[in-house]
This record gives structure tokens, C-alpha cells and sequence, in this order.
């Protein structure tokens, strides 16, 4: 549902004024209730239901705010207190909230922006305050003091609105705006309210009489704003913004002006006796008043877009200074004879500043309003702000990286620490070796257990003989290729042997010409072959030497453990071995005991972590950081950052665990060269043992062969797959070589027949005296030969690569 506004018949297009009115933005409806309830019960974990007068108060707020047919002082403060509540919602909502935003351009209803952002709202809204202000000065009559001071206050309301939008909302906007709230163009609206504002004090300064120096001192400042407006107007970026005849009336307004204050100056130099100086600043008021008339007779033929009360006003000072200054220089010349001074040589007009931008204080600390009429009682006034929940989550954070990342992770890396030492001393396996020497180690009985599935010393037998039979099937049909290939060139040397010149027989290409690539193939593949039969050699001679150790570990469980050395039979009565190990056993007790301990001591770390809510803090801190501000406003807008200090505080109070781990590092440490002494002990005492060290022998051969049954294994396994690959590749190669040969045979039988007559008996058969391999010698002659073949008679050449071409039928 578009919402539209219709604030004046339209100042802006008003004949009789002179002035001109900013128009509101325009927007469409939007709902807050929904999304900002699903937000509370989403993010805040708050019932929404306890807001939902808020809620509908919010968007009877918009509605109300976005929705009047005139303009009054009603709407004024119905829109001022909409931005009031929307600047203390912003405090308890983060800006991009899930409620759509859409706005037009006030100069362009064909723009729009449509957006996520509270601040653009904000933005938005404020724009309209300053319209209506603007709009409230238009109103007002310019025949009376008391209006014009109405007028005045209102225009330095809007410049004051128009500033403070630019310097402080617009740049907190988190997406694009629409070009009317651009810096340039508030800028523009800035100094047009302040060009007005300052007008309707020379309005008052006539009206009341005030001298003609102070009057052309005010008027001079009318026109240095209208400087500025034009100055701001002019940018670029404004390019189809602004109203495009604004800028003619700034320019006419601005010359206007101009030649006003040099008339009142001239009625000054009247009233003073300087002549002279009359009749200049006359001329120079007039010369204003041309340039100007000039711009409106340009208007009036091409654009029409001026004001009729602007011209006129331009029209009358213009009569005005030209009947002075007639009776200005006859009297000078009759009478006073006074010289008159040049233009450049005339003292300026000292401006006589009076507006000013006053932005409202309702609009720079709406705060000081919630809870009285202007604003009503604050909306989502038990809503916890979101700062405090950026400031939580940003304390949680932190948190989770002292305890988790910091602390317990320095507790774990001791506990690995420790790990890692015992694991390299073999504790406690060798330890349990002599204290439980019945069974075998687990890891032993997992890796029988697996040997045992994959058939034992048999089972790897088996895949190593299939690798041997796939070898030898894979060399056969690298021969097999390069047999044939070999049988084709000793047939090709005879069929050119003998052979008439320039004959069809003596210009056919030799085939070492034409099997480069197929015997590149076949050196290729049998250096591969040659290389997986010299692994599996490899292979099979890591499986004959743990052999034994294979068809051990393939037994049932109660032969393996039969045949390893156990002191179940024979046990150890040694006094001082035993009190060695008793030693080393009171030591890994400790191990035991400290592991269980920080195991404790993590849980009552991350107990303790977990009832860390740092929200009443943060909340407290905040009131104290309230009460602190100097501004009476009750909107204080709060940073993160200015809780730094209580988290520091809070977190120090972790500062006790990091010297409770630095304890246990040092505990760790001397625990451990304990450790390291009695091992050291230990071994010493079970070096001197035979049965210990037969048993330590055994179950190190045992481990040993596992891990050379799983090379094996999974190594002829991927040679299986190999095989596979390898001699579906060799097939095609074989079978390339094949055809091959067959279409060169029967492309000699051909040229054979074609040359004699006769076919003779076995062309595969190399005629007497000649050698089965052609030398290189022979090989450069017949590639020179068949490069000249080639460029003579190109459709003789055999490609590989093409289907089979027999010749025809004679």
C-alpha cells in the first residue's frame, strides 16, 4: 500500500511566494509487530507476547507518522515523536532487523530504496521533520512581525534538522540512500533554509524601519547564502535531484539580493551627503538588477519555471534602482558635483549574519523527551539492549577462547605429552609383560586374527602365484606384438627386394616407418612388465622369509600362544627384580592418579565456565556508564569496546588456572624422570633374564611379521588390480599390431601380384643371405626413401590409427 503525503497546495509550485518548501519523502507501508516478535523470541529468547503494546504502539507510530493529509503542527510532533521512539528502539534492536524499509525519493518519486536498516528509517523520517518545517515557515505571512518571527524560527529549525541528519544519521546508515539524503544535497538544504531564514529578517528589517546600512548588511548576507546554496547546488552528483529550477532561482535570489543591499547602501550615502558614492553604488545595484532580469527574460522564453512573484520583486527593485539612480546622477551633476568613485575602489558590505542552524533539541537528544508528552513512555523499555547481547556473545567469545583453546588445550597437551613418553618407553605394555604373561598382547591376537581371515601363509601364497601366472601371461602378449610386428618387416624386405625402379613395390613405405609408435608401445610395456616381475620377486621373497612366522600367526590362537615363551611355567622369584618392578608400578599408579585428577579439574574448569553470565554485569556496568555521561539524555548510545574493562576483570579470575597447569607441568616433569630412571632399572633387570628376553624376542618377531603380512598382502592385492588394468592393455596393443600386420600383408600381396603376375609360395619367408633385423643403415636409406614416396604418391601411406584400407580388386 503506497502512503502518500500533501502537505501545501505544494509550496514549491506556489506563484505568490517567494520562497520555496522541501517535500516530504514518501513510503509504503510496513508491519513491525511480526518480524520484531519473531526476533525477541529468536534471538533474545524473550516470550514476545510482553511487548506486544509496544509493538502495536510502533506501528501505530509509522502509520500515523507516515500517513497526514496536511501539514500542521500535529503532524510535526506526530513525526518527531515517531524518530524519538525510533532513536531509543535503535538501542534495543540491532539496525539490520528484519523489517523491510522502502522510501522515495522527495524530488523523484520514480527512486526509491528498499532496505533492512533502522537507521535509514531514522534517516528518512528525520528528512520529513525538516520538510515540515520548512513547510510551516512557507505558511506563514511575510506582512508582519509576528509571523516573520515565526517563519524565522522555523527555517533555522529545518537548516538546524537538515545538518544534524547529515552529520549524524545519514552516516550511521548501514545501506545505500536515496540521493536526497546525500551529503551534498542536505548541504544544499542547509543553506537554502538558512538563505530563507536570513530573509525573513530583512523582510522584518524593512517592515520595522531599521536603518538602510543595516538593512543592505542583512541583504548582504542573504546573498552570501544564496552563494553557498548555488556552490553546494551545483555538484554534479546532483544531476537530476535537485529541481532544476532551483538553481535559476538561487542565481535570481542571489542577485537580487545583491543589488538590494547596494541600494540600501546607496540610500545611506544619501542620507550621509556622499554623493558620489550614491551614484556608484546605485549603478553597481543596477548592473545587479540587469543580470537578473536578464536571467528571468532567458526563463521566460525557454523554461517558465520562475516564480511570478520572484520576477515581479526583480522587476520592481529593478524600476526602483534605475528612477534613483537617474535622480541620483542629475543631482550630482546639477548640484553636488561630487566625484564618483570606481566600483573596485567602493569599501564591501559587512554581511549581518543572523540565522543560524538550530536543530531542535528534541531532534539532537530526543532522550530527554521519553517519558514525557512530547515522546511518550519509551517503547521496549524491559527489552535487554543489544549491546549488552554484542557485548555478551563478544564476552562469550573470548571466554571460550581462554578456557577451551588456552587453558584445557595446555591440559591436554600435557596429558599427550605424558602419552607420548610412556608410549616410548613401551609402558605399560612391558610392564604387563611380566606382570600378566598369560595370553598375548592384544594387538597380537587382532593381527592373527586378521592373517587368519585372509587364509594365512597360504592365502598370500596364492595371490603371489597369481601375480607370477599374470606376469607371465602379460610378457607372452608383449611378445606376441612385437613376434608379429617382427614378422611384417621381414615380409616387407622381401617384397622390395628385387623390385623394378619407380615401381609400386620399390616406392612402398618400409615398416620401421610406420611401427615407431607401436614398438615405442611395446618397449614401454615390457620394461613394465620387466618391473612388476622384479617386484613380485621382491614380494615373494619377503613372503619366504617370514614364512614361518606367517604359517605361525595363520595357527589357531592356542598354538600361537603355546609357542611363545610365557613365566607362567617358569615365573620370576628375583627380590630385586621384583622390587624394580614394584617401583616402576607405584610410579604409573601416580600417572594413573594425575590423569584422573585433570580429568576432575577440566570438568570443574568448564563447570565453571558455564556459570560465568556475564549479562548482569553488563547490564550494571551500563547504568554506571549512564549515570557517568554528561548528557541529559536518557538515549546513551553504548559501544562495546567501553565494556573492555569489565571483561578484563572478569576473566582475570581464570588467571588461577594457569598457575594450577604451570604447577602440573612441573609435576608432569619430575614425575616422568622418575619414570625414565626406573624404566632404565627395569630394563637392566630384564636384559639379565633369558626367558624375559625370549618372550620380548618373540612377540617383537610376532609384530614384525604382522606388519609385513599387511605389505604383502595389500601390495599383491593392488597388483591383482594392476594385472587387470595392464592386460586389458596389452590385449588392445596385441590386437593393434595384429591388424596391423595383416593389412601390410595383404598390401604386398597385391603389389606382388600386380608386379609379376605370380604370387610367390611364402613371402613370409626372408630370402637367402639376408639378416632378420634391418640395420640402421638400411633404415636412413629406406626413410629417405619414403619421405620422397610420401610427397610423390601420399594415399600409399598406411596410418595405424585408421580403419583398414584393402586394396581393390583387379
Amino acid at each position: 500500500m503506497f502512503l502518500f503525503r500533501q502537505a501545501l497546495p505544494d509550496k514549491d509550485g506556489n506563484d505568490n511566494s517567494t520562497l520555496l518548501a522541501v517535500k516530504f519523502k514518501t513510503t509504503e507501508r510496513t508491519i513491525f509487530a511480526t518480524p520484531l516478535a519473531n526476533y525477541i523470541a529468536s534471538s533474545y529468547a524473550e516470550p514476545p507476547e510482553a511487548y506486544r503494546d509496544d509493538l502495536r504502539i510502533l506501528d501505530e507510530l509509522r502509520e500515523s507518522a507516515t500517513a497526514a493529509l496536511d501539514v500542521n503542527t500535529s503532524v510535526l510532533k506526530r513525526n518527531t515523536r515517531y524518530y524519538g521512539q525510533l532513536s531509543f528502539i535503535l538501542s534495543k534492536f540491532p539496525a539490520d532487523v528484519n523489517v523491510q524499509f522502502k522510501w522515495y525519493n522527495a524530488f523523484d518519486c520514480d527512486s526509491s530504496v528498499s532496505c533492512q536498516d533502522l537507521y535509514f528509517e531514522k534517516a528518512a523520517v528525520l528528512f520529513n521533520v525538516g520538510a515540515i518545517y520548512s513547510q510551516l515557515a512557507c505558511r506563514e505571512s511575510r506582512n508582519d512581525k509576528e509571523s516573520l518571527n515565526r517563519a524565522f524560527g522555523y527555517f533555522q529549525s529545518a537548516a538546524g534538522t537538515f545538518a544534524c541528519l547529515q552529520r549524524k544519521v545519514v552516516s550511521e546508515t548501514r545501506t545505500q540512500v536515496t540521493t536526497d539524503l546525500s551529503a551534498y544535497m542536505l548541504t544544499t538544504l542547509e543553506n537554502l533554509m538558512l538563505c530563507q531564514a536570513q530573509e525573513c529578517v530583512w523582510h522584518r528589517s524593512v517592515l520595522g524601519h531599521m536603518k538602510d546600512a543595516n538593512v543592505a548588511r542583512v541583504a548582504q548576507q542573504v546573498a552570501e547564502f544564496y552563494d553557498l546554496a548555488i556552490e553546494s547546488g551545483s555538484q554534479g552528483s546532483l544531476a537530476g535531484t535537485i529541481p532544476a529550477h532551483w538553481l535559476d532561482h538561487f542565481k535570481v535570489k542571489r542577485l537580487y539580493f545583491y543589488a538590494e543591499a547596494q541600494y540600501r547602501k546607496a540610500l545611506d550615502c544619501l542620507a550621509g551627503s556622499h554623493y558620489g558614492e550614491e551614484v556608484a553604488r546605485l549603478r553597481m545595484a543596477q548592473d545587479h538588477c540587469s543580470q537578473a532580469a536578464e536571467l528571468v527574460a532567458y526563463d521566460q522564453r525557454w523554461s517558465k519555471t520562475l516564480r511570478a512573484a520572484v520576477i515581479d520583486m526583480v522587476r520592481s527593485l529593478q524600476e526602483l534602482v534605475s528612477s534613483n539612480c537617474t535622480r541620483a546622477e542629475r543631482d550630482n551633476d546639477v548640484i553636488y558635483l561630487d566625484p564618483v568613485p570606481a566600483a573596485s575602489s567602493l569599501a564591501g558590505i559587512t554581511p549581518y549574519k543572523l540565522a543560524q542552524p538550530i536543530a531542535p533539541e528534541i531532534v539532537q537528544n530526543p532522550g530527554k523527551y521519553l517519558g514525557e508528552e512530547e515522546l511518550g513512555p519509551p517503547l521496549f523499555k524491559g527489552l535487554v539492549p543489544f549491546v549488552i547481547h554484542q557485548a555478551a556473545s563478544l564476552y562469550e567469545d573470548r571466554k571460550e577462547q581462554l578456557v577451551n583453546k588456552d587453558l584445557i588445550t595446555s591440559l591436554d597437551e600435557l596429558t599427550a605429552d605424558c602419552e607420548a613418553v610412556l608410549s616410548s618407553l613401551n609402558l605399560p605394555n612391558a610392564l604387563e609383560a611380566i606382570q600378566k604373561p598369560v595370553g598375548l598382547p592384544p594387538n597380537i591376537l587382532v593381527g592373527a586374527d586378521e592373517i587368519r581371515s585372509e587364509g594365512g601363509f597360504l592365502g598370500i601364497k596364492r595371490l603371489l602365484d597369481n601375480a607370477t601366472d599374470a606376469n607371465a601371461r602379460a610378457t607372452s602378449m608383449v611378445d606376441a606384438s612385437e613376434r608379429a610386428l617382427d614378422d611384417e618387416a621381414r615380409e616387407d624386405l622381401r617384397v622390395r627386394q628385387g623390385a623394378v625402379a619407380n615401381s609400386a613395390r620399390a616406392k612402398r613405405t618400409e615398416s620401421s616407418d610406420l611401427t615407431n609408435s607401436l614398438r615405442a608401445d611395446i618397449a614401454k610395456y615390457r620394461d613394465i612388465v620387466q618391473k612388476a616381475r622384479e617386484s613380485d620377486a621382491t614380494i615373494g621373497g619377503q613372503v619366504d622369509t617370514w614364512s614361518k612366522f606367517f604359517a605361525l600367526l595363520g595357527s589357531p590362537r592356542e598354538e600361537l600362544e603355546r609357542q611363545v615363551p610365557s613365566t607362567t611355567v617358569n615365573p620370576i622369584t628375583d627380590p630385586h627384580h621384583t622390587q624394580i618392578v614394584e617401583r616402576l608400578q607405584q610410579y604409573l599408579n601416580e600417572v594413573t592418579l594425575m590423569r584422573r585428577e585433570r580429568l576432575k579439574s577440566v570438568e570443574k574448569l568448564r563447570r565453571t565456565a558455564n556459570e560465568d553470565d556475564v549479562t548482569p554485569a553488563l547490564n550494571e556496568e551500563m547504568q554506571r556508564l549512564a549515570a557517568l555521561t554528561a548528557s541529559a539524555t536518557s538515549i546513551v548510545k553504548f559501544e562495546v569496546h567501553q565494556f573492555e574493562d569489565l571483561f578484563a576483570q572478569r576473566l582475570d579470575k581464570y588467571g588461577s588456572w594457569r598457575k594450577y597447569i604451570d604447577e602440573e607441568r612441573e609435576a608432569q616433569a619430575e614425575l616422568l624422570d622418575s619414570i625414565r630412571e626406573a624404566n632404565q632399572a627395569f630394563l637392566m633387570a630384564r636384559s639379565s633374564h633369558p626367558l624375559l628376553q625370549q618372550r620380548q624376542k618373540a612377540l617383537s618377531n610376532l609384530e614384525t611379521a604382522i606388519k609385513r603380512f599387511r605389505e604383502a598382502s595389500f601390495n599383491l592385492h593392488d597388483g591383482t588390480r594392476f594385472y587387470a588394468t595392464l592386460e586389458s592393455e596389452l590385449a588392445r596393443l596385441k590386437e593393434n599390431c595384429l591388424d596391423f600386420a595383416m593389412a601390410r600383408h595383404l598390401d604386398a600381396l597385391d603389389l606382388v601380384g600386380a608386379g609379376h603376375g605370380e604370387i610367390p609360395d611364402d613371402l613370409s619367408k626372408t630370402p637367402p643371405g639376408s639378416s632378420s633385423q634391418i640395420s640402421s643403415s638400411q633404415q636412413q636409406q629406406q626413410q629417405q626413401q619414403q619421405q620422397q614416396q610420401q610427397r610423390q604418391q601420399p594415399n600409399l601411406v598406411w596410418d595405424p590409427t585408421m580403419p583398414l584400407k584393402y586394396a581393390r580388386p583387379k
